[in-house]
């Protein structure tokens, strides 16, 4: 790494050729284009995944297993050990480590991922609706404004001729009167901020 910065700062703020560089160094041309360009080492990549001659034909067959096996109790499904028996009655030459290898690969990029939902006290929800409503015999449509507090499952909705900049204020002002204060933050197209009171 130090030998990485000192080439860097010769060439780029003190000028000295590059040339000179890979005579003193005796470093190859591309290995100092890659410390000219890049601040700090990359590091190795991959162009492609490495090829596994004896799994690889067999790799379909185990994500079907890992399917079929999400439909099915938990203590039935398969393990490695299991598969690994599966596959050598299908043909497989490979030893049991490759195959739990897969297997393990499989089940990371097979799990469902889940974000928790998190509603702390002071935050609100807000959005405007529109419903039919059938008001003096009439069947019409209608806006609603409606603001939730999910912390406690307490909600304001009030009903509107028209969705618009006023009518939205107009609710949020009705709605923090109806629960006795504002509310820290309220998630709604955009995010509004205020104080407690």
């Amino acid at each position: 790494m130090d030998q990485w910065i000192k080439i860097r700062q010769r060439v780029l703020k003190e000028g000295v050729s590059k040339r000179q560089i890979m005579r003193e160094t005796g470093m190859h041309w591309e290995t100092l284009k890659k410390i000219l360009e890049h601040s700090i080492p990359p590091g190795y990549e991959r162009s492609k995944p490495p090829k596994k001659p004896k799994i690889d034909p067999y790799l379909d067959r185990i994500r079907q297993i890992l399917e079929q096996d999400k439909f099915i109790h938990k203590k039935q499904r398969h393990t490695a050990k299991r598969i690994w028996e599966v596959l050598k009655e299908d043909g497989f030459t490979g030893g049991y480590s490759i195959v739990k290898d897969a297997v393990r690969q499989f089940k990371l990029t097979m799990k469902e991922v889940y974000m928790p939902l998190i509603h702390r006290p002071g935050e609100a929800q807000v959005d405007f609706g529109h419903a039919l409503v059938k008001m003096s015999g009439i069947l019409r449509k209608i806006c609603f404004f409606v603001m939730a507090l999910p912390y406690s499952d307490v909600f304001f909705i009030r009903a509107y001729e028209r969705e618009c900049t006023e009518t939205f204020w107009d609710g949020h002002v009705r709605a923090f009167e109806f629960f006795g204060g504002v509310v820290r933050r309220a998630n709604e197209k955009g995010v509004v901020e205020g104080t407690v009171r």
